[in-house]
């Protein structure tokens, strides 16, 4: 920024030339797209449907409406668009519009110029400074878009309410020459919306009775749900049909994007990932967890289950094993499906219930995803236990030994704080249950993998049915359905 012009005069002299910001952000688009430059770092799972849609829209000069339910990456698509403006943008010093030197709008700049001419000073804005969010909430006023009259600067420069020097600007004419971003449009009272209409049209506004009217040059993003889901407000007709381009997002098509993205949002401090490690199949499930809420009859389909519903999973699923390693005193750890019911906070708010999903609680409803989840991962690495055998002959039903290690009354304890050794201790004591799971898997697995998928295996009998699984004060317990229906104390 050394070497740019900082009078009128020089920047006249240089190479600058005056542009809209909608041809700015396209032009620099293109040159991205030329030399196959990342154009949306960090957005997953966007590649093949919201993103060309997106640099279509810029190509063809649109506003843009970004439809979609919540934890969509909505506002991060919108706060990436500075990427694609010009490092820095030269300004009439002291304006309050950004004004381009070479055109300016406000009567600041106007008069600035017609005094100094070559010699007005010129300051260069950098891109980040050119980037205005709102939140549209229901108190937002037209004043606070696009302005109003400010008595105070009339009383203290001594000027009256005819002149437009004394008009207060809101924050759609300080975003001239950049990016306005409008989040939750809907929620923006429906006369505050008709406000927009003439920039959006025109390109142009009006203040109170003022006979002035700005051409402003402003690159419109708006965020909104679906119109069917909020219960707040709607996008008026005349306002949407104004917004060229209403782009679609949506949420991970599957669960290996969702991982990649879950991966990277994640905010996990490097001592945390030193101290537990977390297997795939973990987190494959917890990823599960997610897609089956969007499924579920409990779950209102038209509020979604936002990508933070697993990414503050896993932070909890990782905090949960390590406060678990911190009071075993265990100096490394890896996670287990027992540290599930530590992610059971993340899951009951982030989900917004139906009547029945009311009816069974936020906890209820958490632990039906979990057990769906465990289940259906269960019977996708095992045989179904109720589709063999169950007369107990170990060469006819490949559960048999550990079914007839249950049936003999004995009872398999997992810890929630349990330390390594409790836990591999609890699960070597099941008897064929580790030469089930190593007989069965196809691949090799590792020490701490044979243990995990040990556990998946009485988990996925207890989702099953085959043994019984209760929650005790400090953990689970597993136990025979029968013999625990039927003990020795009922038999006689």
């Amino acid at each position: 920024m050394a070497n740019h012009p900082t009078t009128l005069g020089a920047l006249k002299a240089s190479d600058y030339t005056s542009r809209s910001v909608k041809q700015e952000l396209r032009e620099n688009l293109i040159r991205k797209l030329k030399n196959k430059e990342e154009v949306f770092p960090g957005i997953i799972g966007f590649d093949d449907t919201v993103l060309p849609d997106i640099q279509r829209a810029i190509l063809s000069r649109h506003s843009i409406l970004l439809l979609g339910l919540r934890g969509q990456a909505k506002t991060r698509i919108a706060r990436l668009l500075v990427n694609l403006l010009d490092e820095y943008m030269p300004v009439v010093a002291g304006s309050e519009l950004n004004d381009d030197p070479l055109n300016p709008i406000s009567r600041y700049a106007v008069d600035l110029i017609a005094e100094k001419g070559d010699d007005t000073p010129v300051e260069w804005v950098h891109r980040d400074d050119r980037y205005v969010e709102k939140l549209a909430t229901p108190d937002v006023s037209v004043a606070d878009l696009i302005g109003d009259v400010d008595p105070i600067k009339a009383a203290t420069q001594k000027l009256t309410y005819a002149d437009e020097r004394v008009i207060h600007f809101g924050l759609v004419p300080r975003a001239h020459r950049g990016l306005f971003v409008i989040n939750e449009l809907p929620d923006l009272q429906a006369r505050i919306q008709v406000a927009l209409f003439n920039i959006l049209q025109e390109g142009d506004i009006q203040i109170r009775g003022f006979k002035l009217r700005l051409a402003l040059d402003v690159q419109f993003v708006f965020t909104a749900n679906p119109e069917d889901y909020t219960n707040r407000g709607s996008i008026i007709t005349p306002l949407k049909d104004r917004i060229q381009s209403q782009i679609l997002t949506h949420y991970p098509k599957t669960v290996e994007i969702a991982k990649a993205i879950t991966k990277q949002e994640a905010d996990l401090r490097k001592e945390q990932s030193d101290l537990v490690a977390v297997d795939d199949l973990l987190q494959t499930m917890l990823e599960q967890l997610a897609f089956t809420a969007r499924e579920s009859e409990y779950v209102d389909e038209k509020s979604g289950v936002s990508a933070r519903m697993s990414i503050t999973a896993l932070e909890n699923m990782i905090s949960t094993a390590e406060r678990r390693a911190l009071l075993a005193g265990d100096t490394s750890t890896n996670a287990r499906i027992t540290d599930f019911w530590g992610v059971v906070p993340a899951i009951t708010g982030k989900v917004e219930l139906v009547y029945e999903g009311e009816q069974e609680g936020a906890y209820g409803v958490a632990m039906n995803l979990l057990s769906k989840v465990i289940k259906s991962t269960f019977l996708e690495h095992f045989p179904d236990p109720n589709d063999v055998s169950a007369d107990g002959r170990s060469d006819s039903d490949p559960y048999g030994i550990i079914r007839a290690y249950f049936s003999g009354g004995n009872v398999a304890e997992l810890l929630i704080d349990g330390s390594n050794d409790d836990y591999r201790k609890a699960l070597d004591g099941v008897a064929g249950l580790k030469k089930f799971v190593t007989g069965t898997m196809e691949r090799q697995l590792s020490e701490a993998d044979t243990y995990l998928y040990m556990e998946l295996v009485l988990h996925g009998l207890a989702e099953t049915e085959i043994l019984n699984k209760e929650s005790m004060e400090r953990g689970l317990s597993f136990k025979d359905i029968l013999s625990d229906m039927f003990g020795s104390d009922d038999l006689y």
